[in-house]
């Protein structure tokens, strides 16, 4: 499980997650199992954890044991299986946003700008729409829309404007080698740091990310308990920002509701600060430096 991913902020992770040991409880990011491990330790004989995962390599790490269940499927699709299961509320949830460790290091996924690999990024990978299809069939203002949005970069509309330019003479962006090349010519600042940025709004885009992850966060407050603790762990600033907005006002939108006396309708609360990784963990999982962990509780 380790080589696979090394799970982050996991003893701090599952202090604020657990409550009732015999109670129900979400990994909606299974991923190598980590985190699960961990939960299912510190969990009694009658308790449940149901656990999400859409990449089909996830299954492989599914633990043996009689009181978890795995559901194939992306997480923005939590309150659907959490009817179809006919299971209680329940008393917590884990989201690990990260990209596993496994699907940067494994080239032929074509999640990395270190490998030459087909430009793919796909989480699941039984979705039609890959980083190389955006490339190929977006037009320059899309394209300038994910990469400034989602990439944040200085220079998106003159890189999206470039990108059409390339298909019109012919020449097409199929593999991270042919990526590169082009931004090597494109790149300001730090180079390491703009080929992150491109990288990562391209996986967002050909994940819907932000809009899966706005589905879960809104579909995991319909089935939490109240009282139930939701610990989030996010690794980029739009997620972050999205996870603050939720956690403050029950919606992604960050949308503050009241009554006609001015009290919060949300039906959510922060329950602390936002905790980092010690400067060990750090030191240890390099990785985990990037990592926020905020959690709320269901009112």
């Amino acid at each position: 499980m380790s080589e696979y991913h090394e799970p982050v902020l996991l003893k701090e992770s599952i202090d604020n997650l657990i409550g009732d040991i015999n109670g129900i409880y979400v990994d909606v990011t299974f991923g190598g199992g980590g985190h699960s491990k961990e939960i299912l330790n510190r969990l009694g004989p009658d308790a449940k954890l149901i656990v999400f995962d859409q990449d089909n390599e996830a299954k492989a790490n599914v633990i043996k044991d009689d009181r978890l269940i795995y559901v194939d499927s992306n997480f923005r699709h939590i309150y659907r299986y959490w009817k179809w299961l006919d299971v209680q509320k329940v008393d917590g949830i884990l989201a690990d946003l990260g990209v596993s460790s496994h699907q940067f290091d494994a080239a032929y996924r074509g999640f990395s700008y270190r490998f030459d690999a087909d430009l793919d990024m796909r989480m699941n990978e039984d979705a039609p729409k890959t980083a190389a299809v955006v490339l190929a069939t977006y037009d320059a203002v899309e394209l300038q829309d994910v990469f400034s949005k989602y990439g944040e970069l200085r220079n998106a509309k003159t890189l999206a404007r470039q990108i059409e330019t390339m298909r019109r003479s012919g020449r097409m962006l199929s593999t991270s080698n042919d990526l590169n090349k082009l931004l090597d010519d494109m790149y300001i600042g730090d180079k390491m740091k703009y080929y992150s940025q491109v990288y990562q709004a391209l996986r967002i885009e050909v994940n819907d990310e932000m809009g899966a992850l706005s589905d879960m966060l809104e579909g995991s407050l319909k089935i939490m308990e109240k009282d139930a603790k939701f610990v989030i762990i996010s690794y980029h600033s739009l997620e972050d920002r999205m996870v603050k907005k939720f956690l403050k006002s029950g919606n992604a939108e960050g949308k503050l509701e009241k009554d006609a006396y001015g009290r919060s309708l949300s039906e959510i609360k922060m329950d602390k600060k936002m905790i980092l990784p010690t400067e060990e963990e750090q030191d240890l999982n390099v990785r985990s430096r990037s990592a926020k962990m905020r959690v709320g509780v269901k009112l």
